[in-house]
């Protein structure tokens, strides 16, 4: 699973560097708003996968992260139809944000079906 966990890691880096470039193309009137909670939901995502990573215990982890990867999905899309980022970014970022989501669907299958085995 360390490989996996790797992955994904990776992918909340790429993430996250492609949203700080866009962020930094919203209105000024946005980037001590919006642009910072969308920024402080995407460090909440790094600080998860890391968390998850770590312990022995992911499932409540786990949720923690799908729960913040809906709120910055729920940022994007209020950001893409009060027109601060364009259409082509929001694609993009959004597409690695689902990309994120269905690596944690795996994870949190495999967390489970792991602590299903450790039951019987």
């Amino acid at each position: 699973m360390v490989i996996e966990d790797l992955k994904i890691l990776q992918k909340v880096y790429d993430m996250i560097k492609y949203g700080y470039q866009a962020l930094a193309q919203f209105p000024k009137s946005e980037k001590f708003a919006l642009a910072v909670d969308m920024k402080h939901c995407m460090h909440l995502i790094l600080e998860r996968v890391i968390e998850a990573n770590k312990k022995y215990y992911k499932k409540t982890t786990l949720q923690e992260l799908d729960v913040e990867l809906m709120k910055l999905r729920a940022y994007l899309r209020i950001s893409q139809e009060l027109g601060f980022l364009p259409f082509k970014k929001y694609e993009v970022w959004s597409g690695m944000v689902v990309e994120i989501g269905k690596m944690l669907g795996g994870w949190i299958k495999a967390v489970n079906a792991t602590q299903e085995t450790k039951k019987k």
